[in-house]
């Protein structure tokens, strides 16, 4: 078991835990939503995302958006996860991001979605 993301107490007043693919699911969402320069200790921890979202939208921008996060993953979870495929789109003021990866330690394919409004 892993430990829950965001932090939580469970019922019997211990540190809530969770089954692998939900922890892995968890951290590729902390990789997607945190901005570099956002923890103190790994200021190049993060993708980076939303930096990109107030530039004008193109082709151009949604491949670059694609590699920054493709790239982002595989620095910090290269080790956890094979990432097959990302889509991003944004639709009015929501951010669509699917990620599409396997997991290294039982080939467990998965599909995971975040949706966040911008």
């Amino acid at each position: 078991m892993q430990i829950n993301y965001p932090l939580q107490i469970d019922g019997r007043g211990r540190v809530a835990e969770t089954d692998m693919a939900t922890h892995i699911r968890q951290l590729v969402e902390q990789v997607l939503l945190t901005s570099p320069g956002e923890r103190v200790n790994r200021p190049d921890f993060g993708s980076g995302l939303y930096q990109l979202l107030f530039s004008p939208n193109s082709n151009e921008l949604a491949a670059a958006t694609q590699f920054l996060v493709q790239g982002a993953l595989e620095q910090w979870l290269g080790d956890v996860i094979e990432v097959e495929g990302i889509d991003i789109e944004t639709v009015e003021s929501k951010l669509e991001v699917t990620v599409q990866y396997v997991i290294r330690r039982n080939q467990q394919r998965q599909v995971a979605q975040f949706t966040r409004e911008v």
